[in-house]
């Protein structure tokens, strides 16, 4: 069944939050908080498994004075599916499911952005020796941090200095000082495209934008991997069936969303010499990770901010009972884009494909209906050999299509029984390029100044019937015994008898 989509335009982060409260969805925390520790701490024990509330934390201390530039942090937005749903114009109980299939075309939609002479976000510009980037409540989300983290749900804009294309993708960034934020980057990723480009002009730094505060679509796409060479303001406006304003900036070359709350200004440093300390911090693996080294760092030159403006950030680390909203986004959008590159591949007989928000897409389940044997093992190797891979699907599982994907314990049955090593149900990959924060690997293999990547050893878990099994004429030519379940026509006697016998209605 398909679900029916209304595309919503909510123009910004504050009607996006009218819509939540409207319907519930925030909690609003008005007692004084700290920024150091206490705020992390409550944001990631009221995350759940994508059940608890988006937060909004009003009182912060050091900035709850009548003169406080911002005095409002916000987070969760997108921790869970009824939240997403929402987001896609869908019912809040529509089922994950939906979501991936909706997934798979919302990334190829495109609605240009419009650009406009100005709005919201200039309200206030800050530049010079006025910039504080200290005057932002960014907290100290956990104690492990190297320090606090002002970027974690922010709209990173870059553009190809080639053919202008630009690029809105999520990168976290710590505050140095006043004027400088280091960032965590990969050359793999889009921005490390960029940089690279910038690079081989002869450039020793890069123009870029940070837009802070945007209305949901554009959070989504900015966190999943859209294809290299389509920009993230089309496919978010393609989202919200509407152009995403946009107005330029004030001191680079680059157009942000022109309702952004708050827009960072400047130039990344890409030249070694100027690198900054950077991490660690507590990632979305839900581990602390990105060693504490040298990394790129923004040079700001210009702050512009609504006025009374509110910071999005996010709490990052996925555990279990507690899932972060870049894990619960990921699972949908990684499944979708496992499930698109399985298409276009030619791998055929697809009937499900799911991430579980716990992991963020490192592990992916597809279920198929086989045609041939060895169909499983085309389907990881398609996986694996795309782009999309780099950072996910370290492990992948194949069930048969009578297994319920978002089941795992219809998964953990099916690897049971029809999963036997000696058999190469079992295949490993080895050597190849993966997540550099996955605390699996060693500690030298995850250096992206030394290798622009991780490394992983990749494994595929055929949990398919063998098709390389004889048909047994005991089983009527199949392959494997029947399930011991009740043939249909006898549940359906039973059933017709379920009052007559004092059971409770089914």
């Amino acid at each position: 069944m398909t679900v029916e989509r209304k595309p919503v335009a909510y123009g910004d982060m504050r009607t996006w939050l009218k819509a939540l409260d409207d319907a519930g969805e925030i909690k609003h925390v008005n007692g004084e908080v700290d920024w150091n520790i206490e705020l992390g701490t409550i944001a990631r024990l009221l995350q759940g498994p994508a059940t608890g509330p988006s937060v909004m934390f009003n009182n912060i201390k050091d900035y709850n004075k009548p003169d406080s530039r911002c005095k409002k942090v916000f987070t969760g937005g997108l921790s869970s599916y009824r939240r997403i749903a929402m987001m896609m114009g869908l019912p809040p109980d529509t089922h994950p499911r939906e979501l991936v299939k909706l997934g798979r075309t919302i990334l190829t939609g495109a609605i240009p952005p419009r650009v406009v002479k100005t709005g919201p976000c200039k309200e206030n510009i800050i530049t010079g020796d006025a910039i504080d980037l200290f005057e932002f409540p960014a907290p100290y989300w956990n104690r492990l941090d190297g320090g606090r983290y002002l970027m974690t749900y922010g709209g990173c804009v870059t553009k190809d200095p080639e053919n202008g294309i630009m690029n809105v993708g999520v990168y976290r960034g710590m505050i140095h000082d006043k004027t400088r934020i280091p960032i965590l980057m990969w050359r793999a990723q889009h921005i490390g495209h960029h940089v690279t480009a910038w690079q081989n002009g002869g450039a020793s730094e890069v123009p870029i934008a940070v837009a802070i505060g945007v209305e949901p679509a554009l959070e989504f796409c900015a966190g999943a991997p859209v294809p290299k060479g389509i920009c993230e303001y089309d496919v978010a406006g393609a989202i919200r069936g509407a152009p995403i304003d946009v107005v330029k900036c004030e001191t680079v070359d680059l157009y942000v969303p022109a309702t952004s709350e708050i827009v960072i200004e400047g130039f990344l440093q890409i030249d070694p010499a100027k690198y900054l300390p950077e991490g660690p911090f507590a990632e979305f693996t839900g581990y602390l990770a990105g060693d504490p080294a040298p990394k790129p760092a923004i040079r700001v030159t210009a702050i512009t901010h609504r006025n009374d403006p509110i910071l999005r950030g996010t709490i990052e680390g996925a555990l279990p009972g507690s899932y972060s909203e870049n894990t619960v986004t990921s699972s949908i959008m990684r499944a979708s884009t496992a499930w698109n590159v399985l298409d276009r591949s030619g791998v055929p007989g697809i009937t499900d494909v799911w991430c579980n928000p716990v992991q963020a897409g490192i592990n992916l389940l597809i279920q198929m209906k086989q045609s041939y044997r060895n169909q499983a093992k085309q389907a990881a190797n398609a996986i694996w050999g795309s782009s999309a891979a780099h950072v996910r699907y370290k492990h992948i599982t194949v069930v048969d299509d009578d297994i319920d994907i978002h089941d795992y314990a219809a998964v953990d049955w099916a690897i049971a029984y029809r999963v036997n090593a000696g058999e190469d149900d079992i295949i490993i990959m080895p050597s190849t390029f993966g997540l550099g924060l996955d605390p699996s690997t060693r500690k030298r293999d995850r250096n992206p100044t030394l290798f622009g990547t991780g490394k992983w050893n990749r494994v595929l878990i055929d949990a398919t019937m063998n098709l390389d099994y004889d048909p047994d004429p005991d089983f009527g030519g199949a392959r494997f015994p029947p399930k011991a379940w009740p043939d249909q026509p006898d549940i359906d006697a039973v059933k017709a008898r379920w009052e007559e016998l004092g059971l409770d209605k089914k």
